[in-house]
């Protein structure tokens, strides 16, 4: 069944009439949308979800730590998620006769309501008497001994692909484009929702990171508090003293960036850079060049480029070492009614892996205390990853110039079909 529920969005938000979209029903009532790529070759018509499946899982709750303020959701549910199934039982690929998975049809890229959430599925205005839902974000604010409220929000799941392996970094540039899409549609209906405080696009790639899925896939998590992290940083802008030209902390982070050595690629509306005081071996900062708090502001100009520029910057982290490099892709967006005059659009990516065979672990300054040591130093980071991306670029003119059909046969929905422009390269 068609529906129309989330298509809310902000009046900001300009959608790329060349994605089509739909959202359908999942058996259980869960949302499904569907985003098929500009130069899609799948009909439009979808089929329904005919599974029989159980009623979802209760909200989880939300319990509050004395000690820091922070809220720690229990979501017991999540145990019972499947982990590195083989293909004929993955529950992101197209639905079969063997395999009864979460998306009925074929798609280019698609996006649901995460069956067994750690926020919702119910939201702040649900009418279930059992809810204790927030009664504001001054409510989460406030510090307590017992506290607990309902785990309110909306967790997404976002497939980049049909296939059953590969990343954001193995897709087609106009993929890249669609899930970008999906990014700045989903945000503006999430950002809309009754409770929702701040919406939270990421990818986790790899073993090393805790990943069950190998299926191309993200997450978008739609939080009914401001995130500890994202409150430090307002605490930053508040603190920080702008120069003469009254310019803000992003604003300024940018261009004492691009005026440095860490520069990794650098476009018309896209700056990434490794950060002056980077915390990870492998960690990149990925700006736009004027203010956006997030996706939906984004203009299609600017995701046109960020889909160009984000696969060379993930191929290029990919190319590191021989076997692909675990990450976890974080953009953060700013809040939904805070700092969005102060707070940037920005991408983390960040890597534990130090070497080929070695990989950092949080130890007791770092895990306990918050005190990290950095083990390679930023520039050289820098260093390493731009002679990456320089491999990886190379490596695709040479498969461009000179194909080779097995690998194009080993995945044809995620292989690049032309290497990436090297336009909006640093000197």
């Amino acid at each position: 069944m068609t529906d129309t529920h989330s298509d809310a969005a902000s009046p900001a938000f300009a959608r790329d009439e060349r994605i089509a979209r739909q959202s359908h029903r999942l058996a259980d009532g869960r949302e499904l949308i569907y985003f098929d790529d500009a130069d899609t070759t799948l009909a439009p018509d979808r089929a329904p979800d005919l599974r029989e499946l159980a009623p979802r899982p209760a909200n989880a709750v939300m319990r509050q730590d004395p000690l820091t303020g922070e809220w720690v959701s229990i979501a017991a549910a999540r145990q019972n998620r499947v982990v590195l199934p083989p293909a004929h039982l993955d529950p992101l690929s197209p639905q079969s006769p063997g395999n009864p998975s979460e998306i009925p049809s074929r798609y280019d890229v698609a996006v649901f309501e995460n069956k067994s959430p750690s926020f919702g599925p119910l939201l702040a205005d649900s009418d279930d008497p059992t809810m204790d839902a927030p009664r504001s974000l001054e409510d989460l604010e406030s510090v307590g001994l017992g506290r607990t409220r309902t785990s309110v929000g909306r967790c997404e799941v976002v497939c980049f692909s049909p296939e059953h392996e590969g990343s954001f970094g193995t897709q087609s540039v106009s993929r890249a484009r669609t899930v970008i899409e999906a990014w700045a549609e989903r945000t503006a209906a999430l950002s809309a929702m009754p409770g929702i405080a701040q919406v939270f696009p990421f990818e986790n790639r790899g073993e090393a990171i805790g990943v069950t899925l190998g299926h191309p896939h993200g997450q978008i998590y739609s939080y009914p508090y401001v995130t500890p992290r994202t409150q430090r940083l307002l605490e930053s802008v508040e603190r920080y003293e702008p120069g003469a030209d009254g310019t803000g902390l992003f604003a300024d982070i940018l261009a004492f960036e691009q005026a440095g050595e860490r520069v990794l690629l650098q476009g018309e509306h896209w700056t990434a850079f490794v950060p002056f005081a980077a915390r990870w071996p492998v960690e990149v900062h990925m700006l736009p060049h004027r203010h956006v708090p997030d996706f939906a502001e984004t203009t299609l100009a600017e995701r046109d480029e960020l889909a160009v520029l984000y696969l060379r910057l993930l191929r290029g982290i990919d190319a590191l070492y021989e076997t692909p490099t675990p990450y976890i892709a974080a953009w953060h967006q700013a809040p939904v009614e805070r700092g969005r005059d102060d707070i940037r659009l920005m991408l983390q990516l960040t890597s534990p892996r130090r070497a080929a065979d070695k990989l950092k672990f949080l130890a007791g300054s770092e895990a306990a205390m918050g005190a990290w040591i950095g083990d390679v130093a930023p520039e050289v980071a820098a260093a390493n990853i731009r002679e990456a991306i320089a491999r990886a670029q190379g490596e695709a003119l040479r498969k461009a110039a000179a194909p080779d059909p097995a690998d194009r046969g080993s995945q044809p929905n995620t292989a690049p079909e032309n290497p990436i422009p090297t336009e909006g390269s640093p000197a």
